[in-house]
């Protein structure tokens, strides 16, 4: 397994994981940005979990996502990731407020509906920290994977494999088509 990061800490924090879990051969972890990551070779599944791609904030930057995945990915592999859309209930229960996040920590979120990006702001003890997400809905994330040269074969709204309904959670499975 090959894991990629842009982020030293976060490389890190999955090396203490590999070693707690033993697997420390098992796994190459790599400092790189997913729009052109530091990998060869074709790998029978590319995943790109926990929201990753809604880092992506411009198509430029999308497209060169894809286009790694699709250069790495085998003719008969499988591309899974994960994303979000805001539905409007959820923007107008959420926006500006202060919420307690599960790791304790007061987080508020900021959306931005015309550039469609959510602001995550936390307060922790060594100070505040804040991340962006760029969404997409459905049809344009299609869009993005037919000309990025793949089939969605499955599309989920969870993990469970519950069918996607139109919520907000996206859940993808995706072959190339070339």
């Amino acid at each position: 397994m090959v894991g990629v990061d842009a982020s030293a800490e976060m490389l890190a924090v999955a090396g203490e994981q590999v070693d707690l879990g033993g697997v420390a051969g098992l796994v190459d972890l790599r400092h790189g940005d997913l729009r052109d990551a530091p990998v060869e070779g074709e790998f029978p599944l590319v995943t790109i979990p926990f929201r990753t791609l809604l880092h992506m904030e411009t198509d430029r930057d999308r497209r060169a996502a894809l286009a790694t995945v699709h250069r790495l990915l085998a003719p008969d592999g499988r591309f899974v990731f994960d994303v979000f859309s805001p539905s409007d209930e959820d923007v107008s229960d959420t926006h500006g407020r202060w919420l307690e996040p599960r790791a304790g920590d007061l987080g508020a979120r900021r959306l931005d509906l015309a550039t469609r990006t959510l602001i995550l702001r936390v307060r922790g003890e060594t100070g505040d920290a804040e991340m962006s997400l760029a969404w997409l809905s459905v049809p344009e994330w299609r869009e993005h994977l037919a000309a990025a040269g793949f089939a969605v074969e499955s599309l989920y709204g969870w993990f469970d494999r519950t069918p996607w309904e139109g919520g907000e959670d996206s859940v993808w499975a995706c072959r190339r088509n070339s």
